[in-house]
Formats: C-alpha cells, sequence, structure tokens
C-alpha cells in the first residue's frame, strides 16, 4: 500500500490546478475510488471537490475527515524527479500529501469497515477564493452532515512522526485586502504636475504598519503584510496608478474589526495628502481554525496513550485555513503533520518528506477506528 501511496503522491504532485479548476485533480482521484471495492462507497460530486461515504456496519454518527485539492501560482524551483507539469502551478502547501492520505484512509476503511459512517471530503479551493464555506452549505453536503469533523496540515518544521496541536484557537483569522490608487502620471523631469503614486504607494505600506505597531494590545498578535506592489510602466514617467494586495491575520475577531477599520481611515488620509483616489476592497476572509476543547484533548490523550508518535501541544499560529468555517458548525479538530522540511510552507522549494503519509495513515486510521466504533 506505502509504494501504491508514494505513487499517488507524485502523481497528484505533477498536476496542481488552481481552486475551483482542480479538473484533472478530480479526475484523478474518481478513478481511483472506482478501482475499490463499491459495496460501502457512495459519491458525490460538488464543484471541483467529491464527497465519500463509507456506510458503517451499524451506524449511530457520522465521522469525517477533510482535505483540501488545490495548488498555488509559485513556479517550482525543486529538486524533485517528478515536478509539477502545469507552468507557473505548484503544490507547495502540502495538499499532494493531504489528498494521498485521504486516499490511504479511505483505501483501508473500504476493505475494514467501522461501526459509524465515515466521511471524506475533498474540498477545493482552499488557497482560494475559499471552497470550505459554500461546500458547508451545498445540498451534497447537507445530505451527509457530520457529526464531528477532522483535518491535518503538513508541518515542514516538526520532525515525521511529530503531531502538533492545541486545544481552542490553532490558526488565525485572515482577510485579503487590496488598495488601488488614482493619481495623476507625468514626465519624471515634472513632479509637480504630477502625483506620484509610487510615493503615496509607499507611504501608505509604512503607515499600515503603525496599525500593528501603535493600535494593537502588544500581548495580542496580528500582522498585516503587502505582499504585491505593481506601480509604474517606465523609469521616467511618474506612476498615475498603484495597486497593492496584502492580508491581515489576527488571532481575535475584534483585532481584525479594529484593523480593518483602521486601514480605511489611513487610506482616506492618503488621498487628502496626496491628491489621488483610493479604492480598498476586502477580498477573501477566513474564520480562525479552533480546535474543540473536548475533542482535541481526546485526540490528545490517546495519541500519547496508544501511538509511539511524538504529541507536542503547539502555540497558536497566523496561518490561515478555511477548515475553519466547518469547525464553526460542527465538533472537531485539526492538527499538524511534521514533513522536516528547511523550506517553509508556500516556498517554490519545499520537499515534504514523504515517509509522513504513512505516519498519518497509521494515526488515523487506528483513531477513527476507536472514535467510530466508540459506542
Amino acid at each position: 500500500m506505502k509504494t501504491d501511496l508514494i505513487q499517488i503522491r507524485r502523481d497528484l504532485h505533477q498536476i496542481p490546478e488552481p481552486g475551483f479548476e482542480e479538473f484533472q485533480t478530480q479526475a484523478y482521484i474518481l478513478a481511483f475510488l472506482k478501482s475499490l471495492p463499491q459495496d460501502r462507497l457512495e459519491l458525490q460530486t460538488w464543484r471541483t471537490g467529491v464527497l465519500v461515504r463509507i456506510t458503517g456496519k451499524n451506524p449511530h454518527q457520522t465521522i469525517a475527515y477533510r482535505t483540501d485539492m488545490d495548488g498555488l501560482p509559485l513556479t517550482e524551483q525543486t529538486t524533485l524527479p517528478f515536478p509539477s507539469q502545469h507552468t507557473g502551478y505548484m503544490h507547495a502547501c502540502g495538499h499532494d500529501l493531504h489528498m494521498t492520505i485521504a486516499m490511504g484512509l479511505i483505501q483501508h476503511f473500504v476493505h475494514h469497515p467501522v461501526n459509524d459512517h465515515l466521511l471524506f471530503l475533498f474540498q477545493p479551493a482552499e488557497e482560494g477564493p475559499g471552497g470550505a464555506e459554500p461546500m458547508l452549505q451545498s445540498e451534497e453536503f447537507q445530505r451527509w452532515k457530520p457529526d464531528q469533523i477532522y483535518a491535518l496540515h503538513i508541518a515542514p518544521e516538526h520532525p515525521v512522526g511529530t503531531i502538533a496541536t492545541r486545544p481552542g484557537i490553532l490558526f488565525a483569522n485572515t482577510q485579503e485586502i487590496l488598495i488601488h490608487l488614482q493619481g495623476k502620471s507625468g514626465h519624471a523631469a515634472y513632479p509637480h504636475l504630477a502625483h506620484d503614486m509610487v510615493i503615496a504607494a509607499s507611504q501608505l505600506v509604512g503607515q499600515l504598519q503603525t496599525v500593528i505597531a501603535r493600535n494593537i494590545n502588544p500581548l495580542d498578535s496580528a500582522i498585516i503584510t503587502i505582499g504585491k506592489l505593481h506601480a509604474g510602466t517606465k523609469e521616467n514617467i511618474i506612476a498615475g496608478e498603484a495597486l497593492l494586495e496584502g492580508t491581515i491575520r489576527t488571532l481575535s475577531a475584534e483585532s481584525m474589526e479594529l484593523i480593518k477599520e483602521r486601514c480605511g481611515s489611513i487610506v482616506r488620509g492618503i488621498e487628502e495628502s496626496f491628491q489621488c483616489k483610493g479604492d480598498l476592497t476586502w477580498g477573501s476572509n477566513y474564520c480562525q481554525v479552533y480546535n474543540h476543547h473536548q475533542i482535541t484533548q481526546e485526540f490528545m490523550d490517546w495519541t500519547r496513550r496508544e501511538t509511539t508518535f511524538q504529541l507536542i501541544e503547539c502555540k497558536e499560529a497566523l496561518t490561515g485555513e478555511d477548515f475553519g468555517y466547518f469547525l464553526e458548525q460542527i465538533p472537531g479538530m485539526m492538527f499538524w503533520l511534521g514533513v522536516d522540511t528547511p523550506y517553509g510552507l508556500h516556498h517554490p522549494q519545499i520537499e515534504p518528506n514523504e515517509d509522513a503519509i504513512s505516519v498519518a495513515i497509521e494515526l488515523m486510521t487506528r483513531y477513527l477506528t476507536h472514535v467510530a466504533s466508540s459506542k
């Protein structure tokens, strides 16, 4: 089984696709599922996602396991002999491993059914624009709505065999921010006749950082990152427009609202100071991933007691994940899976250790069997 799953991961690694465009990925998953015994297997598709239910022997509840599917707009720079075949896209956040683990769990449970129903969710568009919330609201999901839900995410910084999680908040609230500044272009020799949006954008980036430094409680955690700034067309033309794109991360909803309010005030100030027009648009936003205390504590206690894996109670992270929408409505939890690579998430050179796949499958086949057979 391990050899087959390693090949599956390598196949999936080569076909990263944008959110809600995971057509080749969906077809690959469906072909795999159709190769399995069908007597307890039920399938639904939703957009480019897949829902798989394995019917229980004596069901009292439904236990769900969710994986994400999409890739990132990155050009791969790994040394792997199976690089991305889709130019400009890469599985740089571990979704290829996540899907492979889910497929390994399904492969196990179709041959070894448990008492309760098991639901496996292949969710598209985690990287954007966000697939969890619309999947949660879909008829397909509501038809098989689970009583508990679990998920994992690879952790480059932890060794293989390490599991890290915590009760309560695990991942942050996130919010995309887009700002379009419109001034007046002109010749570089006549700056007094133009309204320079490179200068305005530079001031804006610096002022946004003061929100974190001077408006947020130092004991709270928050980030504003402007990851993309585009302005100008030529070295001797004063830029009449600038586009800034970024992300806000907070550990509390209250801090998020305060930051959004202050961002609006700052953009209005930039308009006045630099004689320009500023359009502030809020893009995709994800709520926090909040692990349910009892379920998470039971998972942690069981892992320490019943396995040889190292269980770490970690600190919260400012990572964003739309799995939080599931946890708003369904008791459950997420954990970090160590994959031991020096490069972080979203890095074009990340090469997760594939041995983590068998760790996750061993852990979750045993734990789901425990949970789904406890009544």
